[in-house]
């Protein structure tokens, strides 16, 4: 298991479009792919979970990825948040 801290850059926070992209990225691994943010345990291959936990701009979430290619799935998971999840120029 890894993990590593990230910032949501997204200036709307990760409403359905982000939302929906991290957990298409997600999706694309084998491994557990959890997101911590406060108390909040959230998988990040249920679209509506990461919608729900209401995350916004500038807030601090670990990305926990637990499985046969973790590294790989954590890499491309905190490059994609870092560049804005495809809303940022």
């Amino acid at each position: 298991m890894i993990s590593r801290t990230v910032t949501v850059v997204n200036p709307s926070g990760l409403h359905l479009r982000p939302a929906g992209v991290l957990s298409q990225t997600a999706m694309r691994f084998q491994s557990d792919i959890t997101l911590e943010c406060g108390d909040k345990r959230i998988l990040a291959k249920s679209v509506l979970n990461v919608m729900a936990a209401g995350i916004k701009c500038g807030t601090q979430i670990n990305v926990i990825c637990d499985g046969p290619d973790e590294v790989d799935a954590l890499a491309a998971l905190t490059r994609a948040i870092e560049s804005g999840l495809g809303e940022m120029s």
